[in-house]
């Protein structure tokens, strides 16, 4: 379809998209080009953690343009090395890769997991991950997923991944052979609906991964940068993973992505790993300007706190409506709706200006910016309180 303004045939159909074209979006606002104004609690899917265009990720990117776009990875450039630094050095990790987008994150975990197995344990390849778990749109991150409706699809799917059940230990100790490597999870399943893997379940993980001599690694794609309220969900476990992916939030909006590992899982040799765009400048200064901001202990508490408030306002309305629980934590929370309406529901917020997200059927996940404000909170609260009442789904659950 093509209009006077907008030719919306040339792109690829790959998805459902309403008739708007977003030009322009300041924190937790975005606008259309007819100026209707839309609260954001998408936010690209978690990667907007300081909201629309913050101002020093806007800054960092006009500096860092004007002196170096991309140099190459065959060489060293300043953003890059700072910012592996400061990974390191905020975390339990040695060495950064840097990528360019999440899948090719999870990607190189399971490379770097296999190069492990090759060298240290005869060939082990295997990887144990979990149903509802999802890795990415790579052939192989689509089969390291649990999603259902990947099953069937761009067969054939690369093998060896074998799928246990979250915060269920038994079930991955039965899938543990000879051929196991490494154990991979999100510590929360996002597209799932907002299931938490608890902080007893990752710390029996882990110290059965050690009992095996397996790599543990965590997705940390929609978790990290302090999403949870921590700058890593699994310090929430008290636990030391031995790979750990980053994309999402860690560029801000731009696309970058990052594999961390121990010295000891970093196993890739010269010829292994690359990539075109990797650790590129201006990529890697966005995401120095994000840490930055995102890595000092007053913005977590202060996401923290958001978190707490936002968790409270949506168990607050879920009583009045009278449905299920709030599920998730810090600021990647969902609301289950108890019936297969959250499509209903998204579109009725959308025609009202507000931008939710529904992963399944019955739930509604909310991803506002790490600074959203309780004003901002409390208008989104109040305009699903309305699409709630309008819509009668209480009344249908009843």
């Amino acid at each position: 379809m093509t209009t006077a303004t907008h030719p919306y045939d040339a792109l690829m159909d790959i998805t459902v998209r309403p008739l708007v074209v977003f030009v322009r979006g300041e924190g937790s606002w975005l606008w259309d080009d007819t100026g209707k104004r839309y609260l954001d609690f998408v936010q690209g899917w978690a990667v907007n953690c300081l909201g629309h265009a913050p101002p020093s990720v806007a800054e960092a990117l006009a500096v860092q343009s004007k002196l170096l776009l991309t140099s190459s990875p065959s060489f060293y450039n300043a953003p890059s090395l700072k910012l592996a630094k400061a990974l390191v050095d905020r975390s339990c990790f040695d060495r950064v890769f840097f990528a360019n987008s999440d899948a090719e994150a999870n990607e190189g975990a399971i490379k770097l997991a296999r190069k492990y197995g090759a060298l240290h344990r005869n060939g082990a390849h295997e990887i144990i991950t979990f149903a509802g778990g999802f890795h990415g749109r790579t052939l192989a991150t689509m089969s390291a997923s649990g999603k259902k409706a990947f099953e069937p699809l761009f067969e054939p799917k690369a093998a060896g991944f074998r799928k246990a059940r979250l915060n269920d230990l038994s079930s991955v100790e039965e899938l543990i052979t000879c051929k196991t490597v490494a154990v991979m999870l999100e510590p929360i399943q996002g597209e799932a609906g907002v299931w938490p893997a608890s902080d007893q379940f990752l710390q029996a993980l882990r110290a059965l991964t050690r009992q095996h001599g397996l790599l543990l690694i965590v997705d940390e794609i929609q978790t990290g940068i302090g999403r949870t309220g921590k700058l890593f969900h699994y310090e929430h476990a008290g636990i030391e993973p031995d790979i750990m992916t980053l994309g999402k939030g860690i560029g801000g909006g731009v696309p970058l992505a990052a594999l961390l590992a121990t010295e000891q899982a970093s196993c890739f040799e010269h010829g292994d790993q690359g990539g075109t765009f990797n650790g590129n400048p201006l990529m890697c200064a966005a995401g120095l300007a994000v840490l930055e901001r995102v890595g000092s202990a007053e913005f977590l508490k202060s996401a923290t706190e958001a978190g707490r408030y936002l968790e409270s306002e949506l168990q607050r309305l879920s009583t009045r409506h009278g449905l299920g629980e709030v599920r998730g934590r810090g600021l990647l929370l969902a609301l289950d709706l108890k019936l297969p309406v959250g499509t209903s529901v998204v579109t009725l917020a959308f025609e009202e200006g507000l931008l939710l997200n529904s992963p399944q059927p019955d739930a509604l996940r909310f991803m506002p910016p790490l600074n959203v404000t309780r004003e901002e909170i409390g208008a989104m609260i109040d305009g699903l309180d309305r699409i709630l009442t309008r819509s009668g789904t209480a009344r249908l659950v009843a």
